[in-house]
């Protein structure tokens, strides 16, 4: 029996106590069920207070008749106490040790019904003239493990991505490798295709300090752009080397043969390198969609706009709607000389997903600089009568910093997500071996592990942060096996299959008068409560709720170990009933970490 329908049990109990005694049928709504705080004994507690108005009783009095009628017509609720106004229940042993031998023989340790809910979830959204940053690290664990929660209760989840393909940006890596490339590749100078055609990027602007120093005589000493008293984006427009971009973006768009071959390949380069990212992530998507596919999208909903009287042409010729009466403001969603801006491609793009899938909720996962954008973007199309728009989510995550302030590069940039990647696998590694961890591991089982531990210490650690919080990400803190971390949480399901190893045990039928502790009590209730956590979790898109699920049961598993022999049990009954406690903790560590994309290892 899951923590939900023991809930919903004591509701209904509470409810047929409340006809006998109150005469009152319909309370359901009325009657609120949780768990009871620590602070006082019990397990589930009732909210008094609505009830009194159909008791006449004062909340106290309301409570004692409620709490005598359940625990003299159950057989579970072996006592009650009432503080104020609220009714405390404590259920009997037997019920606990029945819940965790119901648990233990269940096949799928969750099992939700299948919703006719189908999503589309969008993430990552790379640019394709630099490598992955820190940034987009949150936002693909994020849309990962909100995907996976959601798809484990009972949604049907499609992850999609968008690449930032076209544009200036990537014409200037494209112009830097005109200049600078002598016909290099990744594959002829050992770099990672995206860090490869990045450092082209880079190169860009430093091409454009080399040419400005050159035309007003600045010395390398000096900030050139202070010398001559332009901002970049500015002074850069006055370059040799942005006349290529420029010409390159144009040629482009005029599908010229070099242009788009070229394009094509640096692209290319690109893909490769994020996919082996993604693939030492573990993160995937059903489908890509590609900026310059989707570029000229949305011009159609701009004239439907205009026929629905919704959109209106400016004194400029600009193609704008009014939501100050929302709230925000007019805003532009098409220039003035036709050509599409970022809302203009959304529009469209929203409306092709729409076409092609269907789908009752569409969740862009995107940093909060882009609030005011998604607000946008749903509000327009819901004046546009698209009722499917009402199903737009913007799951807005917050920055990523390290202790010192915002991450940054040698160059300045912020910081490359592989980097940060290897920085956690090298400290895995250190502190593996300092802690003696890898015993009788041979090498490549010893290199598992401190990717297993790496990867799960970075996951764990962006993860267990409600979305809409900063981050302050240190590698080091966040591979601790004693504190709030994934390692944390790894060791604690290795040391219970050690456990269950060494004990042996085939069969796990429990002995219900068996005496349970009180932290058993509490592990099993905690264990009762997943299914519950799940369903919050998906609601709220918030992997968070997961995470620290599963260090608060590992905490208390780790209490639990501590105060309780288990193989030297006084007795069999007290071995098995311990055993099987210990079997289920380690399957629900396992499949909650799963939902966070992390592995635990069997053994470290």
């Amino acid at each position: 029996m899951s923590m939900i329908s023991i809930q919903e049990l004591l509701k209904q109990e509470a409810q047929k106590a409340c006809k006998n005694l109150f005469g009152e049928e319909s309370l359901t709504a009325a009657i609120n069920v949780g768990i009871t705080n620590k602070e006082f004994e019990g397990d589930y507690t009732v909210v008094v207070f609505p009830l009194v108005r159909f008791s006449k009783l004062s909340p106290e009095k309301t409570g004692e008749a409620l709490g005598t009628y359940l625990k003299e017509n159950t057989d579970y609720i072996n006592d009650f106490n009432v503080v104020k106004g609220f009714l405390n229940l404590r259920l009997t042993a037997a019920f606990w040790i029945k819940n965790l031998e119901e648990r233990s023989q269940k096949k799928e340790l969750t099992i939700f019904s299948a919703k006719k809910e189908k999503v589309l979830l969008e993430y990552c959204g790379p640019n394709t003239n630099k490598p992955l940053h820190i940034g987009h690290l949150r936002n693909m664990l994020l849309g990962f493990s909100v995907s996976e929660i959601l798809k484990e209760t009972g949604s049907d989840v499609t992850k999609v991505n968008i690449y930032n393909d076209r544009g200036i940006a990537i014409c200037k890596s494209m112009a830097a490798y005109i200049e600078r490339g002598n016909g290099e590749t990744p594959e002829s100078s050992g770099i990672k295709g995206d860090h490869f055609v990045g450092d082209y990027y880079v190169m860009f602007g430093r091409i454009v300090e080399e040419q400005l120093r050159a035309k007003y005589k600045v010395s390398g000493e000096e900030n050139v752009f202070k010398a001559i008293g332009k901002d970049r984006e500015i002074a850069e427009q006055e370059t040799p080397i942005f006349e290529l971009a420029k010409k390159l973006l144009l040629q482009w768009e005029a599908n010229d043969e070099y242009a788009v071959n070229l394009w094509k390949r640096m692209n290319g380069w690109v893909y490769d390198g994020f996919k082996k990212t993604f693939d030492v992530l573990g993160v995937d998507f059903e489908k890509d969609y590609f900026e310059s596919e989707t570029y000229k999208l949305g011009k159609d909903i701009i004239d439907e706009g205009v026929a629905k009287q919704v959109i209106y042409k400016r004194v400029d010729d600009a193609m704008a709607i009014d939501l100050t009466a929302d709230g925000l403001d007019e805003k532009v969603l098409l220039r003035s000389d036709g050509t599409s801006i970022y809302i203009t491609q959304d529009l469209g793009t929203a409306k092709l997903r729409h076409d092609e899938f269907k789908m009752d909720k569409m969740i862009y996962v995107v940093a909060n600089e882009q609030d005011y954008h998604f607000k946008v973007l749903k509000l327009a199309l819901q004046k546009l009568g698209k009722k499917w728009a009402d199903g737009i989510y913007h799951l807005s995550y917050a920055l990523v910093e390290s202790p010192t302030g915002r991450f940054k590069s040698r160059e300045g940039k912020t910081a490359d997500a592989d980097d940060l990647i290897a920085e956690v696998l090298r400290i895995a590694e250190e502190k593996t071996k300092e802690h003696g961890k890898i015993e009788d591991f041979t090498a490549e089982d010893a290199q598992a592990l401190y990717k297993t531990i790496g990867l799960g210490a970075l996951k764990f650690f962006i993860l267990r942060v409600n979305p809409f919080k900063k981050i302050i990400f240190n590698p080091e803190e966040s591979i601790d096996f004693h504190g709030q971390t994934g390692p944390f949480i790894q060791y604690t399901h290795a040391r219970i299959k050690s456990v269950i190893r060494k004990a042996n045990i085939a069969s796990l039928t429990l002995n219900q008068q068996t005496e349970l502790s009180e932290t058993e009590r509490q592990i099993i209730q905690q264990l009762s409560e997943f299914e519950n956590i799940l369903i919050d979790a998906a609601a709220k898109y918030d992997p968070s709720e997961v995470a620290n699920y599963l260090y608060n049961l590992s905490k208390l598993y780790n209490k639990f170990y501590n105060e309780s022999p288990i193989i030297a049990a006084k007795s069999e009954d007290e071995k098995t009933l311990r055993i099987a406690l210990s079997s289920i903790t380690a399957r629900t560590i396992a499949k909650g970490m799963k939902l966070l994309g992390i592995e635990v290892p069997e053994k470290m």
